[in-house]
C-alpha cells in the first residue's frame, strides 16, 4: 500500500515537471520572440533590428506609434543610405488623403523639391495611403538607390520610385528639422539633438 501511495506520489510529481518543463519552453519561445520584435514583412527587405519607437500626440490625443527598424551599420545623419523600415500603427481614424497631405505640407516646410515635383509626389502617396483605423499599420521601406516601398498592414501598397521622395518623406520623422522632436528622438535615442 505504502508502494503505491509513494508511486502515484512519484506520478504526480512526474506530471508537475513535465509540465514546468512545457511552460519553461514557452516561456523561452515567448522570450526569444519578444527579443526579436522586427516584423516578417521588414525582414524580407534586409536584416534588421528595432531601432527605437516613439508615440506622435496632437494635443493630447494618440495619434500613431513609429517604430524604426534598421540595419546594423544604419546611420542616423546620412539615412537613405541604407536600407531602413519606418512602420506607423494608427491609434485613430483617418483619412488617406488627410496623411498625404500633411505629408506634402512638412515635405514643403522643409523645403524639399519644387512645387510641381511635391504635387507629383502627393498624387503617387493619393493613390498609396488608404484611409486608416485604429491598429492599422503603414510602412515606408527605404530603397537605397530606388526610393520608398509602402506596405499596408504588411502587404505591398506602392512605390514611389524616387530616391529624392526618399529622402524628403523620412525627413519628416528622422531630420533635425522635424516638427516631433520627442518623436525623433526615440526613433533615434542613440543620437545626440542637432
Amino acid at each position: 500500500m505504502w508502494s503505491s501511495s509513494r508511486s502515484r506520489a512519484l506520478e504526480r510529481a512526474r506530471a508537475v515537471a513535465v509540465a514546468a518543463l512545457l511552460l519553461a519552453a514557452t516561456v523561452v519561445h515567448g522570450a526569444a520572440a519578444a527579443a526579436d520584435p522586427t516584423p516578417a514583412h521588414v525582414h524580407k527587405y534586409f536584416a534588421a533590428e528595432l531601432a527605437g519607437e516613439a508615440r506622435l500626440t496632437w494635443f493630447g490625443l494618440h495619434v500613431y506609434d513609429a517604430r524604426l527598424y534598421v540595419p546594423p551599420d544604419f546611420d542616423p545623419l546620412d539615412p537613405v543610405r541604407r536600407p531602413f523600415a519606418l512602420e506607423l500603427t494608427y491609434a485613430r481614424a483617418l483619412e488617406g488623403k488627410a496623411i498625404a497631405e500633411t505629408s506634402r505640407d512638412e515635405i514643403a516646410r522643409m523645403g524639399f523639391g519644387t512645387e510641381t515635383i511635391r504635387q507629383r509626389w502627393f498624387e503617387q502617396m493619393l493613390h498609396i495611403f488608404p484611409d486608416v483605423d485604429r491598429g492599422l499599420r503603414i510602412a515606408g521601406v527605404n530603397r537605397p538607390g530606388r526610393g520608398v516601398r509602402f506596405l499596408v498592414n504588411g502587404q505591398d501598397a506602392g512605390d514611389i520610385d524616387d530616391t529624392e521622395f526618399a529622402r524628403a518623406f523620412f525627413a519628416i520623422w528622422l531630420d533635425p528639422r522635424t516638427r516631433s522632436p520627442n518623436v525623433r528622438a526615440g526613433l533615434l535615442p542613440g543620437l545626440a539633438p542637432r
